[in-house]
């Protein structure tokens, strides 16, 4: 947050040392900022400052691929025939730790078409999944993990 208001700082001091207060000279002030706090670095800049929203899109991203992959694969099986599916739950052990991060995945989880997130542990170490399909329970803990998981921790630490 810090970082946000010296950014917002530097691009009203360019806006200021400039003589002109318009939005793109701002925005142009903006970019200046965050490249200076890139630049920079300690105490009040990082490279998380820039790199945090190319992780969020592409966590934005990964999560739309999945939700429409799923949704077909949902549609496809309801529409097979024989709908050899074998509902059940599965433990998922978590590495993600702030209430934040297992909160965002257990969203995530559940609003992805086949999957449903049902309880998380006491201890916080483990979640508990409701797979439409969970004939291959291991396949499907990887796919969270190097998806969504992986992703999260990426994008928010």
């Amino acid at each position: 947050m810090i970082r946000l208001l010296l950014n917002l700082l530097l691009a009203i001091a360019w806006a200021a040392v400039t003589g002109s207060v318009s939005l793109h000279n701002l925005l142009f002030g903006f970019a200046l900022g965050a490249l200076a706090l890139f630049i920079v670095r300690e105490p009040h800049g990082s490279a998380r400052y820039v790199g945090r929203p190319v992780a969020i899109a592409a966590l934005a991203l990964l999560f739309l691929r999945e939700l429409v992959l799923s949704a077909w694969r949902v549609a496809m099986t309801v529409i097979s025939p024989g709908m050899d599916i074998k509902p059940g739950i599965f433990a998922f052990p978590l590495t993600v730790e702030s209430d934040f991060e297992i909160t965002l995945l257990a969203n995530m989880i559940t609003l992805t078409p086949g999957t449903l997130s049902v309880d998380v542990s006491d201890d916080r170490r483990t979640l508990f999944v409701h797979a439409l399909d969970c004939s291959d329970a291991d396949a499907t803990r990887r796919d969270i993990a190097n998806g969504f998981e992986r992703k999260i921790m990426e994008a928010f630490r």
